[in-house]
């Protein structure tokens, strides 16, 4: 049902979200998820037809020109970002589909449990594990995880919105974290193959190819239906950019569809605003 004291809209209980969402598929349609670190790119990612905007605090530094790798490193509190984009800007300009809030997990300075009751009181109907410790590796990886700051906190938080019947959607980048993902209540999980290729801060050269893409987000796919057979799944990062991407990889796989963020929201400004002050030079006095 939507929003009870406005009729439209914003929150939605987690069966609702999933419901929206099952309702996609059986009209054979993929699932569209979209980060958006504007009002303006949420406003038109909703009048495209996506199936759920997701708020990042990437998204504030992709929208400022920067790579959204800037959400991983410490420019800003990554929770009070994704908490004042949705309050100030998104959530007072989507009319109808569910808002996702990028949660970072892994904050020692959260009591996790009440900052999830703030993000559902602003009207946020789930959560995302966004900044994710699953994209980091190596010997970093390693130090996070023995000092506390664990991917395994991002697991108690999907737990936690399970509990508090959030929605949650949720980035992992091994079979092995979508199993615990999905034991924890996970409702979609999205296969994370690394920062997306393409425009103008793009990665280029750390980037994986075709083959490791379409098999890791294939095992991570099965790995997450193990536990639950209708988790939702879908696909993300690499070199998965345009609608012929998504496309390929989906006949490629058994995924459900796409998140889209630099992909989606900062290529479409990029492309349009290039072309359009093209047009607008090209005309003569």
């Amino acid at each position: 049902m939507p929003n009870p004291w406005t009729g439209i809209g914003n929150p939605y209980t987690k069966q609702e979200v999933v419901d929206r969402l099952k309702a996609t598929l059986a009209k054979g349609e993929p699932i569209i998820a979209a980060g958006a670190g504007t009002g303006i790119s949420a406003k038109f990612i909703e009048k495209g037809g996506a199936d759920l905007i997701i708020i990042y605090n990437s998204g504030r530094y992709r929208m400022m020109g920067h790579g959204s790798t800037c959400g991983l490193m410490a420019y800003g509190d990554a929770n009070a970002v994704a908490m004042e984009i949705g309050e100030f800007e998104v959530l007072p300009v989507v009319k109808e589909i569910p808002v996702v809030c990028g949660v970072h997990a892994t904050d020692p300075r959260r009591r996790m449990w009440h900052w999830l009751q703030q993000v559902k009181n602003m009207g946020f109907s789930g959560v995302n594990n966004f900044p994710t410790h699953c994209i980091v590796d190596g010997h970093f990886r390693g130090v996070l995880e023995e000092t506390g700051m664990s991917v395994k906190k991002e697991f108690e938080m999907v737990g936690l919105a399970t509990k508090m019947d959030l929605f949650s959607i949720v980035y992992v980048a091994t079979p092995e974290e979508a199993v615990e993902m999905v034991k924890n209540g996970a409702d979609a999980v999205i296969a994370h193959v690394g920062t997306t290729v393409g425009g103008s801060i793009g990665v280029v050269n750390a980037v994986v190819d075709w083959d490791f893409t379409i098999k890791r987000t294939q095992e991570i796919i099965d790995a997450a239906r193990s536990v639950k057979k209708d988790v939702f799944t879908l696909t993300h990062g690499g070199p998965v950019n345009t609608p012929k991407d998504v496309e390929f990889v989906l006949s490629k796989t058994t995924a459900d569809g796409f998140v889209g963020a630099s992909s989606l929201e900062r290529m479409g400004v990029e492309d349009s605003l290039t072309n359009l002050t093209r047009e607008f030079k090209a005309v003569r006095r």
